[in-house]
């Protein structure tokens, strides 16, 4: 048995996407389904801390990523190891913040469905069959949001931090799982954040792309699985 693992959603995701990972972990280990609530990644970090059991592991996708590596930041004592699944340690680039905006007032003016397909076009996932019931769940969870959750999440991306030095620092065990297929977050930048902890390892999916969890969620969960394992100690 590790420490509980907490699951944190990504951008215009919830619970559910981690809903084949967490249904199976549960079987031998302590999870917990944490919600992003704030407006901003340092209020979501912020909003956990006080309700988390004292050492977590923290699974991350996307935005739910960038609120993990606010809380090693703040608590590094208090994580245990942390994997990211298509997150970014960089802020938002100015022409990505800029390209944001649009789907913002989409949003606003009663087009929800057309600004969610703007944010993760088809094109992010792993063609095959896979990719028509992955896309509409997220659509699914972007509904649940609705045209607020949708701005939330967007501002939350636009202001971030850069984590690199939370990275760089981190002593914990850093698990990064990229999709081969993502165009949002590039499997390249996606490795070269594992290469800055100090303990950090880098799996490439080649079945998935920005969404591993839903297109290939036996994949991810094996992944999980083999990092949670009790490291054997040398003789």
């Amino acid at each position: 048995m590790t420490e509980p693992i907490v699951f944190l959603p990504g951008y215009l995701c919830d619970q559910r996407l981690f809903y084949a990972q967490a249904y199976d972990l549960a079987r031998d280990h302590i999870v917990i389904q944490a919600p992003l609530i704030g407006e901003r990644c340092e209020e979501m970090a912020s909003s956990l801390l006080p309700h988390l059991p004292r050492r977590v592991t923290l699974v991350g996708a996307s935005l739910g990523g960038i609120v993990a590596l606010e809380i090693l930041r703040r608590a590094p004592d208090r994580v245990a190891r942390i994997c990211l699944i298509s997150a970014d340690a960089l802020p938002d680039a100015p022409n990505v913040s800029a390209d944001r905006e649009p789907q913002i007032i989409q949003c606003r003016t009663g087009r929800l469905d057309e600004a969610v397909a703007a944010a993760l076009p088809a094109e992010a996932l792993a063609p095959g069959p896979a990719r028509p019931n992955a896309l509409e769940f997220f659509q699914d969870m972007a509904r649940s949001l609705g045209p607020r959750g949708f701005e939330v999440h967007t501002r939350a991306l636009q202001r971030r931090r850069d984590h690199q030095s939370s990275l760089y620092r981190a002593q914990c065990p850093v698990q990064v799982i990229a999709g081969a297929h993502d165009t949002v977050i590039t499997p390249k930048r996606q490795e070269f954040l594992a290469g800055l902890a100090p303990n950090g390892a880098f799996t490439l999916l080649d079945t998935a792309g920005h969404l591993p969890t839903l297109e290939d969620p036996q994949a991810v969960t094996a992944i999980l699985r083999s990092w949670l394992k009790p490291k054997a100690r040398a003789a």
